[in-house]
């Protein structure tokens, strides 16, 4: 059994053939999206947060919009470039969507990639610290992220306070119980993936990782999974985590896949260099009649290794369209690989 949902990025321009033309489209579409999914019987909605982009940015917003719109589904983001982020500030917001959706929100969070200007984080008054990276900076911040949403107090109250306090050092308002445990981060290593078992955040795995061993991308990507899990057992923490992983997948029911779709799936992994010395492994896409796609899906070893898997969808090409693309999934190819 997995939990299935969708991916994602929010993309949008001013272009006649987009069906997102601006900001206000993408979000708001996206919350139609979320909406909809639910009524079909998706498990979750989740958003990857990019900076200087037309595309989603600052995701509590949203998130906090489809948790009031919506019931059960989960939401969530895939994932937040913690090198941009005030971490105290994060959880507050954090802390104010959870509550807001009924403890729904799966906070996927990394140190970033790529992005669109020269070392955006700062733009955002962040620094590296002395012979450190730009690594270091989303890593530290993920830490004290994950310190302050354990709800304990650190801050000393002012004895002449505005309005009254409880008593002791205080924490930061508002606190979401449980949310801390909800915490993934997306890894595109394997010594990453450890790293967050150690600190005990479930796993985001996505539709790229660094190439270590020239295998194919799923093959790497399981191994990546069980590594991080055997690292969970060692640190003895006591509940079982999460694993996700994203894929671009489409059922060829109607003429519109095929248009759309149709070349698109039988195509091999991709290398690629994501900065100057990281050579990378871009997972394929999958588009196939159903039952075609239900035997090369069959053969991903890491769809099979975790329990979430993340549709990525093309927002651009509409609410109706992207509904669909996740229908099909849920209908022809769910159930007959036993995920539902």
């Amino acid at each position: 059994m997995k939990k299935i949902g969708f991916l994602s990025f929010g993309h949008w321009t001013p272009s006649p053939q987009s069906g997102t033309r601006s900001a206000g489209d993408a979000l708001l579409q996206s919350i139609d999206l979320a909406v909809a999914v639910e009524e079909l019987g998706a498990d979750g909605a989740y958003f990857r947060a990019h900076h200087f982009a037309r595309q989603l940015a600052s995701p509590f917003p949203l998130l906090a919009a489809i948790g009031a719109k919506t019931s059960r589904i989960e939401i969530g983001t895939g994932v937040i470039d913690m090198r941009y982020e005030n971490p105290l500030y994060m959880a507050e917001d954090a802390g104010a969507a959870d509550l807001i959706s009924g403890g729904r929100l799966q906070l996927g969070i990394s140190r970033g990639s790529p992005e669109q200007v020269i070392d955006g984080w700062r733009y955002f008054g962040y620094q590296p610290p002395e012979g450190g990276s730009d690594a270091d900076i989303g890593r530290r911040h993920a830490e004290v992220l994950l310190d302050v949403l354990r709800g304990e107090g650190f801050a000393q109250p002012n004895p002449r306070p505005m309005f009254p306090n409880p008593p002791g050092l205080l924490r930061l308002e508002p606190h979401s119980e449980g949310l801390r445990e909800r915490i993934w981060w997306g890894s595109g290593s394997n010594a990453t993936a450890v790293w967050a078992a150690k600190l005990g955040m479930n796993l985001q795995s996505s539709t790229l990782k660094d190439d270590e061993t020239g295998e194919p991308f799923h093959v790497q990507q399981a191994a990546q999974i069980r590594a991080y899990r055997e690292a969970w057992k060692e640190a003895g923490h006591a509940r079982t985590p999460r694993v996700s992983v994203s894929r671009s997948i489409f059922a060829l029911v109607d003429d519109r896949d095929r248009a759309y779709f149709g070349g698109s799936g039988q195509g091999d992994d991709k290398i690629g260099f994501i900065d100057e010395k990281t050579r990378a492994i871009f997972g394929r896409s999958y588009a196939a009649e159903p039952d075609a796609l239900v035997k090369q899906l069959a053969k991903d070893e890491a769809i099979a290794e975790a329990d979430t898997l993340l549709l990525t969808v093309p927002n651009q090409l509409g609410v109706d369209y992207n509904a669909h693309v996740v229908e099909q999934i849920l209908t022809h190819v769910a159930p007959a690989l036993g995920w539902r």
